[in-house]
C-alpha cells in the first residue's frame, strides 16, 4: 500500500519513473507556490497519492460539441481481465513546437494517474489531479514526407 508520495518513490523500481514522480512533484510544488498556494517539498511527500486506473477527460468530437473520452492507465495490472492498459492521449505543445501534420500536438503514453487534495484558501479541499506520462519525439518534425 502507498500511504505517501515518499513511499511512492520508494516502491517505484523503474529509475526513470522514480526521476519522472519526484521532478513532476517539484514542478507541481512550483507552480503552486507561484499562484500563491505555498505547499512545501516535505509537506507534498508527506501526503497521500490517490491513484486511479482511469479517467474521464471532456474532449471536442469531430464535429466540435464536448464529449467525455475514457483514458485508462493500470500500471501493471490487468484491465477486465485483459492486458494492462497504459493509453496515449494527445497533448497540446508549445507554439514554438510545431510539428507539422501533427498540428502542433504529440501522443503522450501514460503511466500514473495520482490525485490529491489541497486546501484553498478557506480550508475547503480541491482535487488535483497529476499524471506520469511518457512522451514520444516524432520522426522528421512530423512533417509529412
Amino acid at each position: 500500500m502507498v500511504k505517501d508520495f515518499r513511499a511512492l518513490l520508494n516502491n517505484t523500481h523503474d529509475a526513470t519513473h522514480r526521476v519522472a514522480i519526484y521532478s513532476g512533484k517539484r514542478e507541481f510544488v512550483k507552480h503552486m507556490s507561484s499562484n500563491k498556494t505555498y505547499i512545501s517539498d516535505e509537506q507534498l511527500h508527506a501526503m497521500e497519492p490517490c491513484i486511479h486506473h482511469g479517467i474521464k477527460v471532456p474532449v471536442a468530437g469531430l464535429d466540435g460539441e464536448r464529449i467525455s473520452q475514457m483514458c485508462r492507465c493500470t500500471g501493471s495490472q490487468s484491465w477486465q481481465r485483459g492486458d494492462r492498459r497504459k493509453d496515449c492521449v494527445w497533448v497540446k505543445q508549445l507554439p514554438r513546437r510545431c510539428y507539422g501534420a501533427l498540428n502542433g500536438c504529440l501522443p503522450w503514453q501514460l503511466q500514473r494517474l495520482f490525485k490529491i487534495k489541497l486546501p484553498n484558501d478557506d480550508g475547503a479541499p480541491i482535487d488535483y489531479w497529476l499524471a506520469l506520462a511518457l512522451t514520444t519525439i516524432p520522426e522528421n518534425s512530423g512533417k509529412l514526407v
